[in-house]
This record gives C-alpha cells, sequence and structure tokens, in this order.
C-alpha cells in the first residue's frame, strides 16, 4: 500500500518562501509520476505541478517561475519549493501518485 506524508506547510507573509515535501513509504517515486494539488477553503483540488519519473516538470499557469517541483528517488520524497508566495497561494497541499493523495499540509501566505 502507498502511504504519501506531506510537510514543511505553515505560516509565511507574502514574498516569502516555503518549502513542502512528500514522503513515500516505498519506492513508488522512482517509478511514477508525481505532483502536486492544493485546495482552497470551498474551493476544487487545483493542479500546482508534476515530474515524471525522469525527472521531466510540469507547472500550472498561476505559479510558473515561482514554484519547484523536485524529487530524490533515493529518499522516496519529492519537494515543492515555493517562492513569492503570494495570499492567493493559500491552501492546503497534496502530493500525490498514481491514485493515491497525501494527507495534505495547509499553507497559509498573509501580513
Amino acid at each position: 500500500q502507498v502511504q504519501l506524508v506531506e510537510s514543511g506547510g505553515g505560516l509565511v507573509q507574502p514574498g516569502g518562501s516555503l518549502r513542502l515535501s512528500c514522503a513515500a513509504s516505498g519506492s513508488i517515486f522512482s517509478r511514477n509520476a508525481m505532483g502536486w494539488h492544493r485546495q482552497a477553503p470551498g474551493k476544487a483540488r487545483e493542479w500546482v505541478a508534476s515530474i515524471t519519473s525522469g525527472g521531466t516538470t510540469s507547472y500550472a499557469y498561476s505559479v510558473k517561475g515561482r514554484f519547484t517541483i523536485s524529487r530524490d528517488n533515493a529518499k522516496n520524497t519529492v519537494y515543492l519549493q515555493m517562492n513569492s508566495l503570494k495570499p492567493e497561494d493559500t491552501a492546503v497541499y497534496y502530493c500525490w501518485a498514481l491514485n493515491y493523495w497525501g494527507q495534505g499540509t495547509q499553507v497559509t501566505v498573509s501580513s
């Protein structure tokens, strides 16, 4: 069974940075695309970024140039570096692999 556990969320001021991580229970990261979605209160989950097993990355327009997704297959971990954060980035961030989801980590951008 796949288990994904996110961490690194918190409260940050506009313009600040956070680095999210998502640790997997097995070696799934070495063979599958992984990614991040986010969900603001009352809103649908929104795709943020993804990375293939070979390291090819894709980003939503809203975060392109500010966020960077990466992976460390040796650690079974995927990361999301978030820079130049905006209040509209406030959401619960979820990592995924296949049809599995992590529990989410809260990111709040506010002054």
